[in-house]
């Protein structure tokens, strides 16, 4: 059976991690090289780095944040923000990303997804859709950090996308984000239910059973949080410990 992915996420602006609530609200949570080799050491399975303020000024910075992390981390560095074009993925693969992730660009333009997929492989391009609830059981993609609404359906982009290429969909709930409220299960399960490929579950965890129900009842692949991780409220083995206790397979090391 497949392991569980614990995924930490470095939210990071002007070479900063910060963390937020429902987008807004930033705080400092410190340097993102160091926090990706802490979380490396503690066991995550997995690293992602999202540049939340993605401009091409600030992409000199990322680029050498990433690859001053592939120098010091052991573990799969996904990163995102920003990332336009193949000639971004390939940029970001050779600063030492393991994995690529589309949000704004692939909502603009789908194919982006397959000429990417196409060139490098679908194992490392990731779709992100960032959605908010509009009605009982419909989600809506929202861009530009939720405030530009675009009409679209969340399940049948993911259906999309991954016809088109990803590998992966990174999911996040933006109603739920930062609020440690959990996970939105119910639309996890939905796009978890919709496509073949794995979906990370993000947005809501604030203690570990919320982790635990992104797994069983949300049918994610892959677990993120941030805020728990960043000011010390858990480890990444207290909750992987957790999950195991819960009967989910997780890698230990």
């Amino acid at each position: 059976m497949l392991k569980t992915r614990l995924i930490p996420c470095l939210d990071v602006a002007d070479g900063r991690v910060v963390k937020g609530v429902n987008f807004v609200g930033l705080r400092d949570a410190g340097d993102p090289v160091e926090a990706a080799r802490a979380y490396d050491a503690a066991g995550a399975d997995e690293i992602c780095f999202l540049d939340i303020h993605a401009t091409h000024e600030n992409r000199g910075t990322m680029f050498d944040m990433v690859r001053r992390t592939a120098e010091q981390c052991f573990v799969p560095l996904t990163v995102g923000g920003g990332v336009r074009s193949k000639d971004d993925v390939r940029a970001l693969l050779l600063a030492g990303a393991d994995k690529v992730s589309f949000n704004s660009a692939a909502v603009a333009n789908p194919d982006v997804i397959a000429e990417a997929a196409d060139q490098f492989g679908s194992q490392c391009i990731v779709c992100a859709i960032d959605a908010k609830s509009v009605a009982p059981g419909k989600w809506e993609i929202f861009t530009h950090g939720g405030r530009r609404e675009t009409g679209i359906d969340a399940v049948e982009f993911a259906r999309l996308v991954t016809q088109k290429g990803a590998g992966e969909i990174l999911l996040t709930s933006m109603d739920r984000d930062g609020t440690k409220s959990g996970f939105n299960l119910e639309m996890t399960r939905a796009i978890s239910d919709a496509v073949d490929v794995p979906v990370i579950a993000s947005g809501g965890v604030g203690n570990l059973d919320h982790l635990v129900d992104g797994v069983i009842r949300g049918g994610a692949s892959a677990v993120l949080a941030a805020s728990i991780f960043h000011f010390g409220e858990y480890t990444v083995q207290e909750a992987k410990q957790h999950m195991i206790a819960n009967g989910i397979p997780m890698r230990l090391r």
